[in-house]
This record gives C-alpha cells, sequence and structure tokens, in this order.
C-alpha cells in the first residue's frame, strides 16, 4: 500500500497568477492505494477507484504495447517527460472510451499511461484500489495525491523505486523522490494537460514548498520548505462548486477597471507571502503553542483573507463560515485556492475546548458544510510493505484486505483501517530530507 498527501494554498493565491509568490503545504487528508496481486496465471488489470465509481478491468496482452514500446516512443523510469505524445495517447484512446463519464476516463488514461510506461507486457496482474479522505473537486489536489500514489506503487511493482530505509543517504532519497515525482507529473499531465507541477511536488515530498511562476510557458520555481512545521489545521468544505477560471477573470477584470489599486493588494498578497516564508525561515522559529511566531502566521493568514476579498473571489459561504469561526474564537481563517466556493481552512490557536469545538462542528453541519480537523505540513509520499494492521482483539498483525479496505465507512473508517497517524499500529515508511532540482519541482 501507498499513501500521499492533498494540499492547500496557505498564502498567494490569485498573486501568484502575477508572477508573485505563493506557498503550498501538505495537510493530512491523503490518498491510499492498495495493490492485490491476482492468483497466477491470471493477467488481468483492474482499476478501483471507489470514490469516484471506477471499477475496470483490462487484460494485459490486449494494452498497446507495440504502440509504447515503438522506436522513440519508449520512456524508462529515470527520464521525465516535460509533455504528452499525442499518439501514444492516441493508443490509449479506446481502452478508456468504453469507461462512461469525463472524469472516469481521466483517471483511467493516467493509470495506463503510467503503467504502459512503467511496467510490461509481462507485469503481473493486480488489483489497484484506491481510497481518499481528501474532498475531490475542491482544489486540495486530489488528483495529484492519486498520481503520486500510482507513481509510487508502479516503480515499486517494478522493482526501479528503493524502498525508504532507516540511514537510506540524502542523495539516494532525492533520487528515489525526484523519480515518482516526475511520473506523477505525468499522471497529472494525463488529467489536467498542463498543470503547474505544485501540486504533485507537495505530494511527493510533503511539508510545504513555496512557489512562483514568472514566465507561463516555462515551469515554476519551487523551493522546497524542508522546516515547515506540523500546525493544527480546520478545513471546511462550502460544498459549492468551484470554477477557477472565473475567479482569475473576476481578478482580471478588477485589473482592468483598477489597475494601481488591484496591483497594490497583489503586491501586498506578495509581501504577506514573503513575511510567512521568512518566518518559518527563521532559525529562533517556534511552534510550541502560544508562540509569537504562529500568532505572526495566524494574523497573515486574515490579512490575506480579506484582500482576497477585496479582490472579490470570496463567497458568501466562505464568509459564514469565518464569521461562525470568528465567533468561536478559535484561530485565523482565509479562503484556500481560487475562491468562489471550495474551502477554507483556519489555523487554530493552541488549547481550544472541546466544547467550543463541538458547538461549533453542531453550527457548521447545521448549515451544510463538511469540516475536517486535520494538520498542515505533514509528510509526504509513504508505503506500508507488507500492508499489515496491528489488531487489537487479537493482539497480532493481519493483512489489509480488499474487503477491509472498501467496506471502511467514510474518513474516519479509512483513516481507522490504513491511516499513517498509526500511533504504532501500521509501520508506514516515508523518504525523508528531499530538496527538488532546478526544474520546478519535477
Amino acid at each position: 500500500m501507498v499513501s500521499a498527501p492533498g494540499k492547500v494554498i496557505v498564502y498567494g493565491e490569485h498573486a501568484v497568477v502575477y508572477g508573485k509568490g505563493a506557498i503550498a503545504a501538505a495537510i493530512s487528508l491523503r490518498s491510499y492505494l492498495l495493490v492485490t496481486p491476482y492468483p497466477k496465471p491470471s493477467r488481468t488489470l483492474t482499476l478501483r477507484f471507489t470514490d469516484i465509481g471506477l471499477d475496470h478491468s483490462w487484460e494485459i496482452e490486449s494494452l498497446p504495447w507495440s504502440a509504447f514500446s515503438a522506436p522513440g516512443k519508449k520512456r524508462y523510469y529515470f527520464d521525465s517527460l516535460e509533455r504528452l505524445d499525442l499518439q501514444l495517447m492516441k493508443a490509449i484512446k479506446p481502452f478508456v472510451d468504453i469507461i462512461p463519464g469525463k472524469v472516469l476516463q481521466a483517471a483511467a488514461t493516467s493509470f495506463l499511461f503510467l503503467f504502459l510506461m512503467i511496467g510490461s507486457e509481462h507485469s503481473p496482474g493486480a488489483i489497484y484500489t484506491m481510497r481518499s479522505t481528501i474532498p475531490i473537486g475542491a482544489g486540495l489536489g486530489s488528483s495529484a495525491s492519486i498520481a503520486v500514489c500510482l507513481s509510487a506503487a508502479l516503480q515499486i511493482q517494478s522493482g526501479t523505486l528503493a524502498m525508504p530505509f532507516k540511514g537510506m543517504m540524502p542523495h539516494e532519497t532525492q533520487l528515489q523522490l525526484k523519480r515518482v515525482n516526475n511520473w506523477a507529473f505525468v499522471g497529472e499531465m494525463c488529467i489536467h494537460g498542463n498543470p503547474s507541477g505544485v501540486d504533485n511536488t507537495v505530494a511527493t515530498g510533503g511539508k510545504a514548498v513555496f512557489f512562483k511562476r514568472d514566465d507561463y510557458s516555462q515551469p515554476p520555481d519551487v523551493t522546497h520548505l524542508k522546516d515547515f512545521p506540523e500546525l493544527p489545521l480546520l478545513l471546511v468544505n462550502t460544498k459549492h462548486p468551484r470554477r477557477t477560471s472565473e475567479q482569475v477573470a473576476n481578478v482580471r477584470n478588477l485589473l482592468d477597471s483598477h489597475e494601481d489599486i488591484t496591483n497594490s493588494m497583489l503586491d501586498t498578497i506578495d509581501k504577506i507571502t514573503n513575511e510567512a516564508h521568512d518566518i518559518i525561515s527563521d532559525p529562533d522559529f517556534s511552534s510550541y503553542p502560544g508562540s509569537s511566531y504562529i500568532v505572526r502566521l495566524g494574523e497573515l493568514i486574515r490579512i490575506n483573507h480579506g484582500i482576497l476579498v477585496s479582490l472579490g473571489v470570496s463567497h458568501p459561504k466562505l464568509e459564514r463560515i469565518r464569521e461562525l469561526i470568528d465567533h468561536a474564537g478559535i484561530g485565523w481563517t482565509k479562503l484556500t485556492g481560487a475562491g468562489g466556493g471550495g474551502c477554507s481552512i483556519t489555523l487554530l490557536k493552541p488549547n481550544v475546548k472541546q466544547t467550543v469545538m463541538k458547538d461549533l462542528e453542531a453550527k457548521l453541519s447545521e448549515e451544510g458544510f463538511e469540516r475536517y480537523e486535520t494538520t498542515l505540513g505533514g509528510a509526504g509520499v509513504g508505503v506500508l510493505w507488507p500492508a499489515l494492521t496491528h489488531c487489537d482483539n487479537r493482539g497480532d498483525d493481519i493483512e489489509i484486505t480488499q474487503d477491509m479496505f472498501l467496506n471502511a465507512e467514510g474518513v474516519e473508517g479509512v483513516e481507522s483501517l490504513v491511516g499513517v497517524d498509526s500511533h504504532g499500529k501500521r509501520k508506514w515508511r516515508f523518504w525523508r530530507e528531499w530538496i527538488p532540482e532546478d526544474n520546478g519541482g519535477r
């Protein structure tokens, strides 16, 4: 089993479109991919993404291996791709067109492209079962999390990815994660066409990244913030559909109408992001409860949200969430991502009373919002091999089966069965100390 986190934009959304900096961080909501071999001599490949209703099988011999092994087409685990080969995408198309729905077809295309590139026609038959605790379509990097899981699992299966172990040298750790990230980016291209590479970079390396993109014909400049602290976060989903293009257009229209004022707001967001980066990079930084550093980060979150409201990218539901949280006095809140719906994040103050949280939870639920208590700045891609969990009733480890995984109910059920925060019940391993090269994190 492999797992990778979702992400949120902590500072800098919208300003990043205009060449400013932004900070994105991993969250403890994650995707989990269980790989179960079919008994020999089965040569079947099954993809089960239950959260989106995808359950489809192919015979490995029937896949377009000849197209992917043609001269100039084959790529290897140590390669990187900056663009998709349209002829190879065309070769896959008949195998996904029979699946109903564009979302399901995109997921299947990503999987098959990676399988045909990383695997071989001699690969064993297997079931790939995905569960995710990340809300889908809410701007939290769910597709990148899935792509990272697929990349890592397929490379582990093919024997080209070294498993993490205590004492792994930093350069070797960096190499393994670079390979995971390279192929995860390819998976993201299959889904989104021209992704920034930021989401898969966060899902691979965890913690957080600072990124800028001055030239949209080039990958963004990405700096991995390996010392980013783990911080308690409340994430609330409005469940209102977000349309990124509409919100980007809103800011562009405001810039056209009020150029100087809008540029001033974008510059201020850039200053907020840079100040947050400076705070986190301070050698004396401390995240202990009540730390002045955390208060400053919280204040910057609040200010950043106020400017985003002025840019016209909030939504009444986001403002209602902020109002409820501000009234409870539990932390600092802002929208995350494009806005116009989607999610809000709240950096929690220390020692919040459980009674206050319970009261807030009830109010949010009454008004139709989904809340998640999560952690900001956690681990990146990890592996659980063998896929075992400790059974308290029996007092020993048991295998995590397909049925157990599929029957786990909701976020709590999945996390209880396979979650990385297992208090010793599961032996998840992570590649650590990754510093992306100067190529947009890829």
